[in-house]
């Protein structure tokens, strides 16, 4: 009996497996067709607000209803922000907060939930980039990266994931990036804690899974080089393929990642063949393959603005 209970274990799986299989395939090409879920009136917190995707976002949360709390180091740009999307007739509230300084993400949360109430949807947007070979690298600066790019990541969400599960309801959205499943040369700082960002979205869905709280979502982001400002300089060689992005199409990807509840999404959509063949391949080949899309010379004219965005 335990072994007829084995194969029939196994027979699930397999049948299910080849389900999500066709599932993901038909999500792939059709994702906007999937119901939309309203966030009218959700409380949202946006780290990395004062510019680039952060701010695109803000104006896109509150086209759709949303209360915003905007949190960024730089705080004129995340005023300019706020005054953005005041005029969309939303509440909003902006906050200067280094996210590289834990105490500092802890008092900023405290006075959110007292000021302004629960956060329901948290966009782990702020990100910063070195962008220098690792002996060239400082050392305060590969500390400061996995600062803000990870460990933010698990202050935010200590300080707002518990009202979350409690309502067994809530949305974690994590930006991270592409160099967080392909390692590139000069960004050995950046794609490692890009690595621990797709990591921690899925180590903590898993969590949440097995905690029975499924009202609670998280969306990882993994797009290539966007045109915000942060990775000025950069080149692609084939540009067809993983071009230089534009930041309103990859928030219309987020967005839309947000609203239909995707999981994992990678933009553009040639980054989910991609992605599989660096682990399907030699790694000879895998390696050729990036020295053939121009990945390890992409950053040999960076110039950057190496400020959280």
């Amino acid at each position: 009996m335990a072994v007829m209970a084995e194969i029939l274990d196994l027979l699930r799986v397999l049948v299910l497996t080849i389900y999500y299989i066709v599932e993901s395939w038909v999500l792939f090409f059709i994702p906007a067709s999937m119901k939309k879920k309203n966030i009218s009136g959700k409380l949202v917190l946006i780290t990395g607000a004062g510019s680039g995707l952060g701010r695109l976002m803000a104006n896109e949360f509150a086209k759709l209803g949303c209360n915003l709390v905007l949190w960024d180091v730089n705080e004129k740009g995340n005023e300019e922000t706020a005054a953005e999307v005041e005029k969309y007739g939303t509440t909003v509230k902006a906050y200067k907060v280094d996210l590289s300084n834990r105490e500092a993400v802890y008092e900023a949360a405290e006075k959110v939930k007292q000021e302004v109430g629960h956060v329901q949807i948290l966009v782990n947007n702020a990100g910063i980039v070195t962008g220098k070979k690792l002996l060239e690298s400082p050392d305060h600066m590969n500390v400061k990266t996995f600062e803000v790019n990870v460990f933010a990541h698990f202050w935010t969400c200590k300080a707002f994931l518990p009202k979350m599960i409690e309502a067994d309801s809530g949305h974690i959205v994590n930006i991270a990036s592409s160099a967080g499943l392909v390692g590139v040369n000069m960004l050995t700082d950046y794609c490692a804690s890009k690595f621990a960002c797709v990591g921690f979205d899925e180590a903590l869905r898993e969590e949440l899974r097995d905690m029975g709280k499924l009202g609670v979502k998280t969306t990882v982001i993994c797009p290539v080089f966007i045109n915000t400002g942060m990775f000025d300089g950069v080149t692609m060689k084939q540009a067809w393929l993983c071009p230089l992005l534009e930041p309103d199409y990859v928030v219309e990807k987020i967005m839309e990642a947000v609203l239909t509840e995707q999981k994992f999404v990678v933009v553009p959509k040639t980054m989910y063949i991609l992605h599989p063949l660096k682990s399907l391949l030699p790694l000879k080949a895998s390696s050729l393959l990036i020295d053939w899309m121009g990945a390890n010379r992409s950053m040999d004219e960076f110039k950057g603005r190496q400020k959280s965005e």
